[in-house]
């Protein structure tokens, strides 16, 4: 897989720090956030081949970063992760995802071999962006 450009979307920093470490270690440029909304600020002011964004994070969640990636037409790959939360399970917040326009999905815990397989399916498969 040729190097790519990816946003590592999470709330916890040691699944953006073991995400970065792993896509790193293949040549992948990656910046880390915290949140929807500062994932959408850095996303505006770059190019991204591929944002992996976790499903629920405070101050603007995964599921907004993909909605707005699909009104804006972004031609950003997707992959959903997701833990759940307190009221929710995983297998919902990934379902939502992939029906909002993820390309792909993990649930966690995943490990290495996991998200490189993530990857690769959200990387080929069929564009999700809206024509017109």
């Amino acid at each position: 897989m040729k190097p790519l450009a990816i946003i590592v979307a999470d709330d916890v920093p040691e699944i953006q720090d073991l995400i970065a470490l792993w896509l790193r270690a293949r040549g992948h440029a990656v910046t880390c956030s915290s949140s929807g909304d500062a994932t959408l600020k850095q996303i505006a002011s770059g190019h991204f081949d591929l944002v992996i964004a976790d499903v629920l994070m405070p101050e603007g969640d995964g599921l907004e970063v993909i909605r707005e990636l699909r009104q804006t037409n972004s031609t950003a790959r997707v992959l959903a992760i997701s833990g759940g939360g307190r009221y929710v399970p995983a297998a919902d917040c990934v379902k939502l995802a992939e029906r909002l326009g993820a390309d792909a999905a993990l649930l966690k815990p995943f490990d290495e071999r996991q998200l490189l397989s993530g990857i690769a399916k959200a990387m080929t498969a069929p564009s999700r962006r809206r024509d017109g």
